[in-house]
């Protein structure tokens, strides 16, 4: 794209993703954090059967013998903590609360590994060293102090290991409340709610083999190149074998065009890549709902012209297997063209060729990703992904089924074993079964209604196992005020972040041992286990020595917590601790499909839950698979003025969630800054703007609530008309906490109607009327 003026720090990038790229930024990476020969061995035992699972994306592994099997984005993940760097009693000594506020979140979590655990002091506005007897004291003396249990929140982070999740969900639950805030709540929620409702599975039903078997896969609402790029090598066997890969994202993303591997050397010496996108459709943001009901419809008029011939719908799978397809036709049929058009911003022609190559495939994949959940219909959005698939059956044969892209290495497996917020009659039984008291049944508190009790004053208490909450959910206007109000605010962590400098009348520090570090227990050195996106459960054993001999494991500090504050327990906390075999034993009572834990975790390349959709067998309530129709086009509420544009928010490359692990984003072209939202040219010059014009950005929701973020520089970038991109988490400021999907709760950061505004007509004007 053409760009009139030089702008510091935006330059085109003409490289392919991967590559030569990825091999300079890893090295750097070694270079900033870590020795550069501990670094080869650690990053050699990455992914490996005897080593640990990277702290990275849940994107499983195929080969556990190959040479290496992390990729960019892992090794910065893992440098960034593994580093040499530290944060000990005297940096906090040097540096009060109220300074480092001003500091940015890079160069926060870049002074490195925490190494003792610290109490805020607010005589001096430092955190102070403080032993791990008082602090876990004073953390059962507050939470027994509480009214009501309800009053304190369980945070859990995706990077938590199974045992630890375990133990948390358990301490949480005696102590009687089952508020669970999790990541997953701001990320895949939709998926855990609506896919239930499809397939009676709130999981992804492909594995890597089926991959190599896929006839057509369709990409949506994610960027793998930069979120889980392991998937890049699978995207370039697929593309290598002559698949079809058809894309729908709003941007156009390097990884998604082309990609050079760096495990390839003829790529390498030859600078050579592949094509990964065979078709790459520009939907509008907030637009894939109405494009996937346009290749619906138009599959449904292919069925018709082709009945002659046996149609192309499976009939005999949709009569077998499901129930409601009527609704859906109906549905499709009162739905006209000239408004999938508009809505989804492409052309009929471009959604009746996505479905005829459907049509043509005898086994198909859908990936998605969180520009598919995080809108206000995102389960919704979810739904159409599973109603596509089975319109041609395809669940349960080789090669084809739904695969929603997860974070964090173990955000699915939290969940798995118990961190939620609505927990099932089966496993409250179990668990009194196995453990001897009784647990609540009341629903909890997602992230967003957590917060929302927070401000209201109806929460007193958090205590956060990993994460960087404050940040990572949206309104820091409300956030960040109501987390000073608390009574205590816990952080189980391995290094500084914003969330930690929210100080509430009592704020503690916990560092924790990182996933690269050797856990060793009273019987011995451990293990923990994660869980991948297929459902693959795997063991991960840490090499490095601890940072700091003032650190303890993620299980160990949930039981010092929970013995502390639960001083008439039935769980023999600090037995479990001993050896993770009882910790697993554990989860296996109460969650049967770990049945012989123990043995099965301890294979190379662990073992995959049960799912049942893969055998079509559908848990739900008709005992069948449910068509289910979306109401209109539209996933987040239409906004009448014309001058509005859809706001998506994204993670640059150099980032991992609300971890930044430098300032670039060379895909893009962004070099460092974060100050920027991408444009389409068009809407630039529909507003008299010019690319490197200095903005402002307000939301134009329908509530009339207005949020603002001032002095943004507007890039020119090939993005669908209409839609523009900024940077997570610095544009959550646009999205308010009860601007989210009403069956889910995952805030929408992904379609926010904005208004934009250029920064010194608007300062001028205010001159004027002052």
């Amino acid at each position: 794209m053409s760009r009139p003026r030089k702008v510091p720090g935006i330059r085109p990038y003409t490289h392919p993703a991967g590559g030569w790229g990825a091999l300079r930024a890893t090295a750097k990476a070694i270079r900033e954090q870590m020795d550069a020969t501990e670094a080869a061995l650690t990053l050699f035992r990455t992914n490996k059967p005897r080593g640990f699972d990277c702290p990275g994306c849940a994107w499983p592994d195929k080969e556990h013998t190959s040479t290496f099997q992390f990729c960019e984005n892992g090794a910065k993940a893992v440098t960034w903590e593994a580093t040499k760097k530290r944060v000990s009693p005297e940096f906090f000594a040097a540096h009060s609360v109220s300074s480092l506020w001003n500091w940015s979140d890079y160069e926060l979590e870049n002074e490195g590994r925490l190494t003792h655990p610290l109490a805020y002091d607010a005589a001096s506005d430092t955190y102070k060293a403080i032993s791990w007897d008082a602090a876990f004291q004073r953390i059962g003396e507050v939470l027994r102090a509480q009214p009501d249990p309800n009053m304190v929140e369980f945070y859990t982070s995706g990077r938590a290991s199974n045992e630890a999740a375990f133990l948390y969900q358990i301490f949480a639950r005696e102590y009687g409340t089952n508020n669970f805030p999790d990541c997953s709540n701001m990320c895949h929620e939709a998926t855990s709610v609506g896919l239930p409702q499809s397939i009676g599975l709130g999981k992804g039903t492909v594995s890597l083999d089926d991959f190599d078997h896929c006839e057509l896969l369709i990409a949506m609402g994610h960027n793998p190149g930069t979120n889980h790029p392991r998937m890049m090598g699978t995207l370039h066997e697929v593309a290598k074998r002559g698949v079809p890969i058809i894309v729908f994202n709003p941007l156009r993303e390097r990884a998604l065009e082309r990609f050079a591997d760096p495990q390839n050397p003829i790529e390498m010496s030859t600078f050579g890549y592949e094509e990964i996108a065979s078709s790459y459709y520009q939907v509008k943001v907030g637009g894939d709902a109405a494009a996937l009901k346009g290749i619906m419809k138009a599959l449904l008029a292919l069925d018709e012209a082709r009945k002659p011939t046996g149609g192309v719908l499976d009939r005999d799978f949709i009569a077998t297997h499901t129930h409601g397809f009527d609704a859906l036709v109906a549905d499709l049929a009162a739905t006209d063209w000239a408004s999938i058009e508009k809505a989804s911003g492409l052309p009929r022609a471009a959604l009746e060729s996505v479905a005829e190559a459907y049509a043509k495939s005898n086994a198909t994949i859908i990936s998605y990703g969180m520009g598919i959940t995080q809108h206000s219909k995102g389960t919704g959005n979810v739904q159409q992904l599973a109603n596509l698939l089975l319109m041609r059956g395809n669940f349960g044969k080789p090669g084809a089924g739904i695969c929603p892209l997860r974070g964090h290495s173990n955000v699915q497996g939290d969940r798995t074993v118990g961190i939620t917020e609505k927990p099932g009659a089966d496993m409250l039984s179990r668990i009194e079964q196995t453990f001897g008291f009784t647990p609540p049944d009341a629903h909890g508190h997602d992230a967003v209604a957590s917060m929302q009790a927070i401000i209201d004053g109806r929460s007193k208490v958090l205590i956060c196992l990993g994460g960087n909450l404050a940040v990572a959910l949206p309104d820091p206007g409300q956030c960040y005020p109501a987390m000073r109000r608390l009574d205590l605010a816990v952080h189980v962590a391995t290094k500084l972040n914003r969330s930690h400098l929210l100080v509430g009348k009592e704020s503690i520090i916990l560092p924790c041992l990182g996933r690269t570090e050797q856990d060793v227990q009273a019987q011995g050195a451990q293990m923990v286990t994660v869980e991948d996106s297929m459902s693959m459960v795997h063991a991960s054993r840490g090499k490095l020595p601890p940072v700091s001999e003032h650190l303890r494991s993620e299980p160990a500090i949930v039981a010092g917590m929970a013995a502390a504050a639960l001083p008439e327990s039935k769980v023999a906390w600090m037995d479990l601790v001993e050896d993770y075999d009882r910790i697993r034993d554990m989860i296996e009572s109460v969650f049967p499909d770990f049945k012989d834990f123990n043995e099965r975790v301890r294979k190379p390349g662990g073992f995959r839950l049960p799912l049942p959709a893969t055998e079509r067998v559908w848990k739900t309530a008709s005992g069948k698979a449910e068509f289910i129709p979306f109401s209109g086009l539209n996933e987040d509420p239409e906004v009448s003025n014309g001058n509005v544009l859809r706001l998506t928010t994204i993670r640059s490359h150099d980032q991992y969630n609300t971890t930044i692990y430098g300032l670039d984003d060379r895909y893009r072209g962004v070099f460092g800054r974060r100050d920027v939202v991408f444009m389409n040219q068009g809407d630039l010059t529909a507003r008299g703007l010019k690319h490197g014009d200095t903005i402002n950005v307000e939301t134009a929701l329908p509530t009339g609530e207005t949020l603002r973020l001032d002095g943004f520089i507007a890039v020119a970038y090939d993005i669908a008309q209409g839609s523009v991109a900024a940077y997570y988490p610095e544009a959550n400021g646009l999205v308010p906490l009860s601007y989210h999907d009403a069956q889910s709760g995952t805030p929408s950061y992904k379609s926010v109607p904005v208004r934009i505004i250029r920064h010194a007509d608007e300062t001028a004007s205010r001159t004027l009327s002052s």
